[in-house]
């Protein structure tokens, strides 16, 4: 798996684009969490590609959130993009915003994933310690269930992802999660990095 560019030229054009923490956090958690689902299931040679392609799966959200997983396609052949990088990172909207369906198991482990962080994340930042590395599956599932915590993050696209990947759904929160509080130091001091 090629993606045509490093990471160097991709973060210089995530950067370019996206300025809100928020959206450059998203990222670099998302970018952490492909790496460690790479190694997860077998698929550690493709770790670098994995995990590229969550760094730049939202790069044309900040400035066109109405042309999200179509503007990518231009700013990522701009920084020399490969075909199959390209259809991995629209692949995440599919449905919602595209019609590129998610194929490699790389795919639909972002197509599941990528939701799920953000509904991971601010059940952290409800948390008196402000992380992930402390919760529990079951305190996760009761933020899933209630459906007005954190409303943007779409149940729906989560169970689908859970579907795709023919797991149940506690197997996607559960290693998720475990992603998520694995990588959180690392994500936090990349973030700092970039300030």
């Amino acid at each position: 798996m090629n993606a045509g560019f490093t990471r160097e030229q991709g973060l210089a054009a995530l950067m370019q684009y996206n300025k809100e923490a928020f959206h450059l956090q998203h990222a670099l958690t998302v970018e952490a969490v492909m790496r460690w689902y790479a190694s997860d299931l077998g698929f550690a040679d493709e770790a670098d590609f994995w995990a590229l392609v969550g760094l730049m799966h939202d790069i044309d959200f900040e400035c066109w959130p109405e042309q999200h997983c179509i503007k990518c396609v231009e700013l990522l052949e701009a920084i020399g993009a490969t075909e199959e990088f390209i259809h991995a990172v629209c692949s995440h909207g599919y449905g919602l915003c595209c019609d590129v369906e998610p194929v490699h198991m790389m795919e639909k482990v972002l197509f599941a994933a990528d939701e799920l962080t953000g509904l991971v994340g601010a059940a952290a930042r409800m948390r008196p310690s402000k992380s992930c590395t402390d919760m529990e599956l079951s305190s996760l599932k009761k933020k899933f269930k209630d459906k007005k915590f954190a409303a943007g993050c779409s149940r729906d696209v989560i169970r689908d992802g859970a579907q795709r990947l023919g797991w149940e759904l506690d197997t996607l929160l559960d290693k998720t999660l475990q992603a998520m509080a694995a990588t959180e130091a690392g994500v936090a001091a990349a973030l700092e990095s970039l300030a």
